[in-house]
């Protein structure tokens, strides 16, 4: 009953947060927005000192439920585990081995030290949400969104618009080709041998694993009915259960129950810690996340048919943008060198940010204006900066402070976001077609959402001079409107720099 119970909340649980990532609508966000917020790691850097609390004390409790229900990192590996037993017909395939207890302790203080320096691209490397976060957002974010508008596509052949198109592309290169690594190595790893990530290299898994060895709540063999079958050990993904001994090494076990079902004796039970149980063992079996796929019914040909068509949509809608009325070709805007990167509203500066992101790409992903994308900057990859060419940052849009589970952005209001000055506007000169063709525009300051850029002769003297954009750096707020409208390409005639501190004007 316990195990059944642990699978459909650790189900529940990967689903959701998976849906996180792939809702660009943001209905999810509205009902489960908060469950991010309650992984380990962003909730420390986070100082969200409740959520903090209550994992460590649910870990004294029961032992590592975190890890085999609310980290979808691990309830993935299971997933991937599970059907790997499905795949070679082999129920129980495992065996204990010895904790890797240097390699677990020096990825630990790597982190650490990672952390504390402000490398937070290195220490995303290692955490067990940011890993997730990469895989979800590079990977099946993609896929989801053209489903989508293959769905929507023929919603419109049927004449209905009940399906809204949505703009796929790719942000980050980089960061694709670390997603990319990253689960190659997570399936390997868990398709061999369940969870080796998870007590091995997982810092958040070491830093609870030391905290599960008092839990009051573990799984304790009673040597009185156990024969040594070793089925229990056999189905331990978590490779912890050391029949010979009837020892159980409760830092490495994630309380999933697994070991449980498999004794055909009823000689491990789930119960209060006691000095007798004490002197027999240490944690439990691993975790195997028992999930039923339904099929899907669909053939290998439907199934390349569907992709082609797929692809065919994404083709011509991509041909479409491509072109200005069908007639002149649309050159691609540019980003340009900037000094200083631009981070999202809320985030008080870049050293703060930096510091604090865990570049899980929820902020990225959540973005409706596509200003937010990865940085393939070696010293901050991965992490968010704001970028203009495909949109501007809205004064009226705090998706990105909504949703950071760790505090690097904090929450805003509206009427904060609309003040807060993240960067300035820049003019270049020799861009600009006022001041090369003398040519009328003014598109810069027609959009300039706070009324920082004035259109001024650019001859004092001569009124009838082409007009070119002031701008006043005390009123502009960095939005990148102006940037993303400049009809310039491939380079904008204005672009924002970002400020090291922001400020509110």
């Amino acid at each position: 009953m316990l195990r059944r119970v642990r699978i459909l909340l650790a189900v529940v649980c990967l689903l959701l947060i998976t849906g996180l990532f792939l809702d660009f609508t943001g209905t999810l966000h509205s009902w489960f927005g908060w469950l991010p917020k309650l992984q380990f790691w962003p909730a420390v850097l986070a100082l969200n000192v409740g959520v903090v609390l209550f994992l460590l004390l649910l870990t004294l409790l029961c032992g590592r439920v975190y890890c085999s229900v609310i980290c979808p990192l691990g309830v993935m590996q299971d997933v991937v585990s599970h059907l790997s037993g499905l795949r070679k017909k082999k129920k129980y395939r495992f065996g204990y081995s010895p904790a890797r207890n240097v390699l677990r302790y020096s990825m630990l203080v790597l982190f650490l030290i990672a952390t504390l320096a402000g490398l937070g691209s290195l220490a995303a490397l290692l955490a067990p949400y940011s890993a997730f976060g990469r895989i979800a957002h590079s990977l099946l974010a993609p896929i989801y969104g053209w489903g989508n508008n293959l769905l929507a596509g023929w919603a419109e052949a049927q004449g209905s618009f009940a399906f809204s198109r949505h703009e796929v592309w790719l942000r980050s290169l980089p960061t694709l080709v670390i997603a990319v690594i990253t689960l190659v190595v997570l399936f390997v790893l868990a398709w061999r041998n369940g969870r080796t990530y998870c007590n091995t290299v997982c810092p958040v898994g070491t830093i609870l694993g030391f905290f599960s060895r008092f839990s009051l709540l573990r799984p304790v063999i009673d040597v009185n009915k156990c024969n040594r079958c070793t089925l229990c050990s056999r189905q331990c993904k978590a490779s912890c259960i050391d029949p010979a001994h009837h020892r159980i090494d409760y830092s490495r076990c994630v309380a999933c129950m697994d070991c449980i079902g498999a004794c055909k004796h009823g000689a491990i039970s789930y119960r209060l810690r006691t000095k007798a149980a004490s002197a027999v063992e240490k944690p439990i079996a691993s975790s195997d996340v028992k999930l039923a796929l339904a099929p899907t019914g669909t053939s290998r040909r439907s199934f390349l048919t569907g992709a082609g068509l797929a692809l065919g949509a994404v083709a011509v809608e991509a041909r479409r943008k491509k072109v200005d009325g069908g007639l002149a070709k649309v050159i691609d805007k540019q980003q340009p060198v900037r000094r200083t990167p631009i981070v999202p509203p809320g985030a008080e500066g870049v050293r703060h940010f930096y510091q604090h992101c865990v570049a899980c790409q929820l902020c990225v992903s959540v973005c409706p204006n596509n200003v937010l994308r990865p940085s393939t900057d070696l010293m901050r990859l991965m992490q968010p900066e704001a970028s203009y060419e495909r949109g501007y940052c809205r004064p009226e849009c705090t998706k990105c402070s909504e949703v950071c589970p760790t505090g690097s952005i904090r929450l805003l209001t509206r009427a904060e976001k609309s003040s807060e000055q993240i960067g300035h506007a820049v003019w270049i000169k020799q861009n600009c077609l006022p001041a090369v063709n003398g040519t009328s525009c003014g598109n810069c300051a027609r959009h300039c959402p706070v009324g920082a850029i004035t259109m001024v002769p650019m001859h004092p003297d001569d009124e009838q001079s082409p007009r070119i954009p002031v701008v006043d750096e005390n009123r502009c707020i960095g939005c990148g409107a102006c940037e993303h409208l400049c009809p310039v390409r491939p380079f904008s005639a204005i672009y924002v720099e970002g400020h090291k501190q922001h400020h509110t004007i």
